[in-house]
């Protein structure tokens, strides 16, 4: 992974972490997953990092997520109030 790496999404969960991490791989931008706390519950706050020359890709497909009609619960936005 690059040094340049660029915070697209903040996240309470590790779990809606992972889920972001596995939508933008499987658009083929590298990730980076940090957080989510050394307990065996997994809980605190998740960061998600790409390179900043996949920032503007990976900002796409996360807002794409959230504009999509579907089952799928929408992916939470970094400028979102906690709670």
């Amino acid at each position: 992974m690059p040094r340049d790496l660029v915070r697209v999404l903040s996240t309470s969960s590790i779990i809606e972490g992972e889920i972001v991490k596995s939508r933008l791989e499987d658009e083929g931008i590298p990730v980076l997953l940090k957080g989510g706390g050394n307990d065996p519950y997994a809980a605190g706050t998740a960061h998600v990092f790409v390179s900043a020359d996949f920032e503007v890709q990976a900002r796409l497909v996360l807002e794409s997520a959230n504009a999509s009609p579907g089952d799928e619960a929408p992916i939470p936005s970094e400028d979102a109030p906690d709670g």
